[in-house]
């Protein structure tokens, strides 16, 4: 590349990055490529997503078990439509979802139940939207993110709370992944409850007991260890205190003398003695500490066998309905022990087993017995004071669901109730004719994941307003959603910064608002386990040496270690150079001896996030205004020109890189030609053995094209012809980027001083210069669109010939009623002509016979065309037209017109490849030896063996037509080549015909609209929005404010040497504010812009304040950077230096035209009749009960009854008013307005007689 089409920046950096930064967007594309694993053999595919879905789902059988539905495997078509041609039509990306199914019909009764008949089909399911390389959905002409979701965790907690009376209160809670929650507590008494799905409770023993643990005898020997007591003897005495284990029956009566749970006392001694009963069973575990819980639970239940205890449980869950063994059996057996209504989840099972340190296979992912029982055992041992207490906001309690898992779930949903259906016609069909296509309903599964793209709360509308924007609304993190938090119910503790989120969750990118701290953006280099837990880089450090091996670490491992800071001093060795060292252990920050560090820090940047990264001198902000920044730059709308930041972070270039704005090389080569919206370049094979055909790689440029946010997207080549470029390597700029280096605004040269009173409360002044050079001018395009529709008085037409409108207004459009590209707009301009059918009228018998002899009138249609909305002023850029097939012979001339332009460019395309193949082969055939080479046509020999390859006789000759069934030559190596050349040539003779037939197939089948359009029309207007006064503008650093005066460049204070400044800022704004990122920024800036050079100073390891101090001495300026500056009106010194230097602003998308709005006359509310409200709807101001209150205060009452009838909603009055001033009278009385008739109506509705009595 040429040395303009490059930055070189300095770093100030003085730490090596050891680990390589993950792909930014890999947080979307990995979760969606695991979800449908389109690039594995269907055979081979793994049991996750789609595939584990169908694998769960399926086999469908009826009651009978006569049928069985199948599944075999799933198979994703070709989208029929390009990402641009769905956008253009407001269509879906996607592509069709289809699966083979068998159908098993086996013979009804007997045992081993005979097959009868198997039958296979591909059953075709719907549309899956699909996502495109930069990880977004289109959907319906949009562009959309799944953001993921931040939710607890499956599997098991503790908590405790403090009750009133001081005592500690343990609970736990098992969260399946679906399925009934399930919550152990203890209560003041020491009796442990469970709560199923949070019904009622019951104690623990009845459901021990449920589960089989029938006697009391069982249940304690699962607590405590039990042994046989002698009664007589010596050891008697040692009985008394001790608590039986297993019931004790006198030997004649039967009557129970002694009940398991029991303390035995000196009496129950002696009668057992008389009963010469010589041995009893009895706790033998040291019961001084223990709280006796399990006894105390014994004693509250009032059951006494599994089955008693099932009834109790079922009348708990079912009430009303009699018990049955069975199905209180079939209820407690469905609720946590069946994988169709349960399900921990792969996660839920590891994280039991983790925190319960059992062995369970992780395939089990129902709940065992073995759970209950830990769950029980932890619980008893927290009441104790052993164990510690869950923290719920700790990231190893939290994980993240990406989109793959998101649809899964809906799939689940979806494919869940397509079994429903398929068993209930399973039933109803008859057994002769039944195939998979007959039982499947594609429209339930497709349903579910349409409404979940179209209006899940995690389905977002892409903010697009600059590539940083998409970059970060791609790697969002979302506690909100379904399954997840309200904003309402969130507190305090979930928003707060954890110190869990260290290297996952940025602190300092969250929303202002209600939002805060809810919604986060993933750290540079965290990444998501395959459990759904965010993890983060370590570089291991053994016995004091800091290796190079890179370890991940998720938040609960991360708690066992100790580790030290990315910026802590090595010697040469790579061990630590103090002999104390800070380092972090959970929350704390202990300092420790080097051998107690286990890992240490990858990079200081990895605790931020991309937009927090991107902000020089981030560590000399306060966190609120660092807060600001970051989601300020998102909001910078892209301009004309971009300006990479000459201080920046070192981050531009792979926050530009990650968000795909750019164009890269695909393979080296060099470039044929260059045009604004092409770039060709001629491919050359570097690597030999590959031995591919070669060729040109077409790159295409979008040149004004519109973002969601209405911003510009256009693209600029960076490279000349003739130019050499190499793979990866960036061949145009996107919108926000220079020379592949993400830049959201511009360099401007400021000065931080009061000037005449006009940059009061962070106003901002700026020159008119930076107006003429149009250094913050961007474009903004807006789209209309205009649906021609089928109505029931006939179809709507767009045309030219609008009823009642002058020639004048019509100027602007075409001779099909659409206006040209380049005419200049205003507000109120026709768009687009359309006239709609009015309601057919009787006619009498003289217009009848009229209307026979000379045709339709006009006076039968009205009009109905697109119009410029208020406001509005720009130049038209494109139109587009898009038509249901239509059988008039102008369409059917249009059609042959458009498939014979396909083929010539498929004849042309097959000419170019062909002659690519000649020029590689005659390369490698030359002196060659051939060996017998045939036709494949008619088998004749067209080289004989051992003939002599020269350049010329393969002129002519259809290669593809060639075969040689020992290879072309008798050199091994070189036909190994061929047949590689041969089947790379091939593949692009078969993929050119696949694109030829996609393209006629779409011409033939007219263009997809929704149902009821005929045609659909979209106009696209550019406008040019200069910097103008009310625009706000802000800084890296939080520091943001609104233009209050444009003032002319000679007027402007100037420096020394005569540079007027451009920009002055109000030096109050910062030390209030503590974000002296900002005045460092303009230090360092100025010394890059004098010496030429680009600097980088990386967060947390940049440029410290001798460094800037170097850098303006070497570029001979004042070492304070201030400087004394003049008054360009009286071009008198101001009294003292002043701080200046060059800063990077950036213009937002709160832009002053877009929020400027007045109103005469508009649109009126239907029931109240008062105007409506908002720019949008072209509304009014309101008037409320405050300002009522201001008017009457001043006594003005003519003005406030004004307010209050004419400009509200005094019908008659307003039109009338309207009348006196065209005609030049007094304003009439005002009348009654219509919100006191509403009143009365409202009053009449609840029975009230209110009556009006005319005065």
């Amino acid at each position: 590349m040429s040395k303009d089409t490059k930055i070189e920046r300095i770093s100030f950096s003085k730490l090596k990055e050891e680990a390589e930064l993950p792909g930014f967007l890999d947080i979307q594309l990995d979760s969606f490529n695991n979800f449908l694993q389109l690039d594995t053999d269907t055979d081979k595919r793994e049991n996750r997503g789609l595939q584990a879905i169908f694998k769960e789902v399926f086999p469908v059988t009826d009651v009978h078990e006569k049928y069985s539905l199948e599944f075999v495997k799933y198979m994703v078509g070709r989208p029929r439509y390009s990402l641009l041609e769905c956008r253009e039509r407001n269509m879906t990306y996607g592509a069709p979802l289809k699966a083979t199914l068998r159908l098993v019909i086996r013979e009804p009764g007997g045992k081993g139940k005979e097959v009868k008949d198997i039958i296979e089909q591909e059953v075709f399911l719907g549309e899956l939207p699909l996502m495109t390389p930069t990880g977004t959905f289109i959907v319906n002409g949009a562009e959309r993110v799944i953001v993921s979701q931040l939710h607890r965790s499956p599997g098991v907690f503790f908590d405790e709370e403090i009750h009133p009376n001081g005592k500690r209160l343990y609970s736990a809670r098992i969260i399946p992944y679906r399925g009934s929650w399930m919550e152990f507590n203890l209560d003041v008494n020491d009796i442990m409850y469970v709560h199923i799905d949070t019904r009622k409770k019951l104690p623990v023993a009845t459901f021990l007991r449920a589960l089989g643990y029938s006697t009391d005898e069982k249940i304690i020997g699962l607590f405590y260890e039990v042994e046989d007591s002698p009664v007589s003897g010596k050891n008697s005495s040692k009985l008394q205190g001790k608590i039986c284990a297993s019931p004790v029956v006198d030997p004649k009566t039967g009557e129970i003398i002694l009940s398991s749970g029991e303390t035995i006392t000196d009496s129950l001694v002696e009668q057992l003695k008389d009963l010469k009963i010589s041995k009893i069973k009895t706790i033998s575990s040291d019961l001084s500490h223990d709280p006796k819980v399990v006894i105390n639970t014994l004693q509250k239940d009032s059951t006494k066998s599994q089955g008693e205890a099932l009834s109790k449980i079922y009348t708990l869950l079912r009430p009303g309905e009699p018990p049955s063994m069975e199905m209180a059996m079939g209820l407690l057996e469905r609720l946590f022990f069946s994988s169709k209504r349960y399900d921990l989840g792969e996660v839920g099972r590891h994280r039991i087993n983790q925190r319960l340190d059992l062995e369970i296979p992780l395939e089990t992912t129902i709940l065992t017995n073995q759970d209950f029982l830990s769950v029980i055992k932890y619980i008893l041992k927290l009441r104790i004071g052993k164990g510690t207490v869950d923290d719920i906001d700790h990231l190893g309690n939290r994980r993240v669901r990406r989109v793959g898992e998101l649809l899964s779930t809906q799939f689940l949903i979806g494919l869940s109730r397509m079994a429903r259906t398929i068993r209930e016609r399973m039933s109803l069909k008859d057994s002769e004719a039944i195939t998979p296509h007959d039982l499947v309903n594609a429209r339930t599964v497709s349903a579910v994941v349409e409404t979940f793209f179209g209006s899940s709360q995690l389905s977002q509308f892409m903010d697009q307003t600059n590539p940083l924007a998409e970059l970060t609304h791609k790697r969002r993190l979302s506690a909100l959603g379904p399954g997840g938090l309200t904003r309402e119910r969130a507190g305090f503790e979930v928003r707060d910064v954890h110190h869990t989120h260290y290297g996952r969750m940025c602190p300092i990118e969250t929303p202002e608002g209600p939002n805060i701290g809810l919604i986060a953006s993933l750290s540079t280099y965290a990444r998501i386990n395959k459990y759904g837990f965010l993890e983060t880089p370590y570089r291991r450090v053994r016995k004091g040496k800091v290796t190079d091996k890179i370890e991940y670490l998720s938040a609960d491992t991360e708690d066992k270690f100790h580790i030290a800071q990315a910026n802590e001093p090595l010697d040469k060795n790579g061990r630590f150079a103090n002999p104390i060292i800070s380092a972090r252990f959970r929350g704390d920050f202990p300092l420790v001896s080097p051998e107690k560090i286990d890992y240490m820090d990858v990079s200081p940047k990895q605790l931020v996030s991309v937009a927090a990264g991107l902000i020089p001198f981030l560590e000399h902000d306060d966190a609120n205004r660092a807060l600001m920044g970051s989601n300020m730059q998102r909001q910078a709308v892209t301009l004309l020109t971009s300006e990479a930041p000459l201080i920046g972070t070192g981050l531009e270039k792979k926050a530009a890189l990650d968000t795909k704005s750019m164009i890269l090389a695909q393979r080296s080569g060099i470039v044929k030609s260059v045009t604004a919206d092409k770039v060709v370049v001629e491919y050359t094979d570097e690597d030999e053995s590959s031995f591919d055909l070669g060729g040109y790689d077409e790159y295409n440029l979008e040149k004004f094209k519109r973002s969601n946010q209405d911003t510009c997207i256009n693209q600029r080549p960076l490279v000349k012809m003739g130019e050499k470029i190499k793979k990866g390597e960036c061949i145009a700029d996107g919108s926000a980027t220079d020379r592949g280096e993400l830049a959201l605004g511009a360099n401007v040269l400021v000065a931080f001083m009061p000037w005449r009173g006009y940059n009061f409360e962070d106003a901002i002044i700026i020159s008119e210069k930076l107006v003429a050079e149009d250094r913050f001018t961007s474009i903004h395009i807006e789209e209309f669109e205009l649906q021609v529709r089928e109505t029931k008085r006939g179809a709507e037409e767009i045309t030219r010939e609008i009823p009642n409108v002058s020639e004048e207004a019509l100027a602007n459009l075409d001779e099909r009623g659409i206006v040209r590209i380049g005419a200049e707009i205003e507000a109120g301009d026709i768009l687009v002509g359309k006239v709609t059918p009015k309601g057919e009228t009787e006619l009498s018998p003289e217009e009848r016979l009229l209307r026979a002899i000379f045709g339709e009138k006009a006076g039968d249609v009205r009009d109905a065309s697109l119009k410029a909305p208020p406001g509005m002023k720009g130049i038209v850029v494109d139109t587009k037209i898009y038509s249901r097939k239509e059988r008039n012979e102008d369409s059917k001339k249009a059609e042959r017109n458009e498939i014979s332009r396909h083929k010539r460019a498929f004849q042309k395309k097959m000419e170019g490849l062909r002659d690519l193949m000649n020029i590689r082969l005659k390369k490698l055939l030359k002196d060659q030896l051939a060996s017998t080479i045939r036709k494949i046509s008619d088998n004749s020999v067209v080289f004989r063996a051992g003939y002599k390859f020269k350049e010329k006789p393969l002129d002519g000759i259809d290669i593809g037509d060639l075969f040689a069934e020992d290879g072309f030559t008798q050199d091994q190596t070189i036909n190994r080549k061929i047949d590689r050349l041969l089947g790379s040539y091939k593949k692009a003779i078969s993929e050119a015909q696949i694109h030829l037939d996609l393209e006629l197939e779409k011409i033939q089948r007219g263009a997809e609209l929704t149902p009821g359009v005929v045609q659909l029309v979209k106009v696209y207007i550019a406008t040019k929005r200069r910097l103008s006064v009310g625009d706000k503008m802000a800084g890296r650093h939080g520091n943001k404010g609104v233009i209050a005066r444009i003032v002319p460049e000679e007027d402007m204070p100037y420096l020394p040497d005569g540079t007027p400044i451009e920009m002055v800022l109000n030096p109050l704004g910062v030390p209030s504010r503590m974000n002296l990122g900002q005045i460092l920024e303009t230090h360092l800036g100025w010394a890059g812009k004098k010496l030429g050079l680009y600097f980088s100073s990386p967060i947390f390891d940049g440029a410290n304040l001798l460094e800037v101090q170097k850098a303006l001495e070497k570029a001979g300026l004042p070492k304070s950077g201030k400087i004394d500056v003049y008054d360009g009106k009286t071009g008198q010194p101001f009294d003292s230096p002043v701080t200046v230097g060059y800063l990077y602003m950036m213009k937002l998308s709160h832009l002053v035209d877009d929020k400027i709005h007045a109103r005469s006359i508009g649109p009126y509310s239907l029931v109240t009749q008062q105007p409506l409200g908002g720019k949008a709807q072209f509304g009014g101001q309101r008037f409320g009960e405050m300002e009522v209150w201001a008017l009457e205060a001043y006594g003005a009452a003519y003005t406030l009854q004004e307010m209050l009838t004419y400009k509200s909603d005094d019908v008659t009055g307003r039109s009338r008013v309207y009348e006196a001033i065209v005609k030049g009278i007094n304003p009439p009385e005002p009348g009654v307005p219509e919100s006191f008739n509403v009143l009365v109506k409202e009053l009449q509705s609840l029975g009230m007689d209110v009556q009006l009595i005319e005065n």
